[in-house]
């Protein structure tokens, strides 16, 4: 395991000595935690962003989208338990 060294002002140092203790863990425990959760969090935007960038690309390649309306109504009409088709995608008029 490497070594890192990082400078916190002391009024941060100081609340995260007093979340770790709350949390029952040390300060360093504590702030690998906080690292490895916001290392976590930006992977999950960065594969959120990058199924986003996906399906614009297909939408706009292909011209086909389904109105929020129809859709709206096919998933409400699910959630309710409802054995529904789905909708079809298809070129809008613009």
């Amino acid at each position: 395991m490497s070594t890192t060294t990082i400078r916190l002002p002391e009024d941060l140092k100081t609340r995260v000595a007093a979340a770790a203790k709350r949390a029952g863990t040390s300060t360093h425990g504590f702030i690998l935690e906080a690292i490895a959760e916001k290392a976590k969090q930006d992977e999950l935007r960065a594969d959120f962003d990058a199924v986003a960038e996906d399906r614009y690309a297909h939408i706009a390649s292909s011209g086909e989208t389904i109105p929020w309306e129809e859709m709206r109504g096919y998933l409400e009409e699910r959630l309710a338990g409802k054995t529904v088709k789905r909708p079809q995608a298809r070129k809008l008029a613009r």
